[in-house]
């Protein structure tokens, strides 16, 4: 009886939540600043953890494009998202607190932030230090400085043994993060396409106008710029990009994504200085098709 009042309850609160107009950095508490002390965990029951992490959200929210320290971030649906960074954890004080899609924020329950990534979406976190690895709901924007890529839940953050700030891993679950978006919206749930690891280059672009050739694979760093639905989107943008370099357009599922290749490590971090100073970008770093921390090299 005590789980079935606990889950009745949760729904209420995620159903009476309302919807926030936008993210505003200003107005988080100091939230973002580096620091955390120790925090008193609850751990809570890993069925009702399941219920949590696929309940539907008071909206589904992405959001434009913003600035965080005169870095770029542009929020974007991206079910291949695999990258790895600084994690922190968040303060048990904003307890309660609105979250950017109108969730309330349980510290107890295993939820995160990211800068970029819809909300809701399921991802899978890992610390690099230990290997353990805890499935979150993203439910907020943050965390609002440019060295950590994801705050999580204290709840969480304890669970893979994290005690301040960790190396992680972050992979969106393509098919959960469709189930929660869908059940969100009101639709029907379905499958994810599947995820393949095949890579198809559509377009090269040396210079505006220039036509369409293959892309060489002899290349062991490649800067991702920016990922679009749209292929024009991504056609334009990489025509702006080739003056940075070998500026490509690679599907991957859905997904259009503009990268500049066949970079050296010297290359890629001039390109990613560049793209920071000039465009006011955060642009992504692959080696030989991996996701790495762009400020690893």
């Amino acid at each position: 009886m005590k789980k079935v009042i606990s889950l009745a309850v949760l729904t209420a609160v995620l159903v009476g939540c309302t919807d926030l107009n936008s993210t505003d950095t200003s107005a988080m508490n100091g939230y973002g600043s580096d620091g955390f002390g120790e925090e008193t965990l609850v751990t809570t029951d890993d069925s009702l953890n399941n219920t949590y992490l696929l309940a539907p959200a008071p909206k589904y929210y992405v959001g434009s494009a913003y600035k965080v320290e005169d870095v770029q971030y542009i929020p974007v649906e991206d079910l291949t998202y695999n990258q790895t960074g600084i994690a922190g954890i968040i303060p048990a004080e904003l307890n309660g607190t609105k979250t950017s899609n109108g969730e309330v924020f349980d510290m107890n329950q295993m939820v995160a932030t990211s800068k970029t990534l819809p909300l809701p979406t399921i991802a899978r976190v890992t610390n690099l230090d230990n290997g353990q690895s805890v499935v979150v709901r993203v439910n907020n924007r943050g965390p609002f400085v440019n060295t950590r890529i994801m705050d999580l839940s204290p709840a969480a953050a304890q669970k893979i043994g994290m005690n301040g700030q960790t190396k992680v891993q972050v992979q969106v679950m393509a098919n959960e993060s469709t189930a929660v978006k869908n059940a969100t919206l009101g639709n029907s749930v379905q499958s994810a396409p599947a995820q393949t690891t095949e890579t198809t280059v559509i377009t090269t672009t040396t210079a505006p106008g220039a036509t369409t050739a293959p892309a060489a694979t002899s290349g062991d760093y490649s800067v991702q710029v920016a990922a679009f639905y749209a292929q024009d989107s991504a056609d334009t943008l990489a025509a702006r990009m080739a003056q940075y370099g070998n500026a490509v357009v690679v599907q991957e599922g859905d997904m259009y994504k503009v990268r500049i290749i066949n970079l050296d490590a010297a290359q890629a971090r001039n390109v990613i200085d560049a793209l920071r100073s000039n465009e006011g970008m955060a642009p992504g770093l692959l080696l030989n098709g991996r996701w790495i921390n762009a400020d690893s090299i």
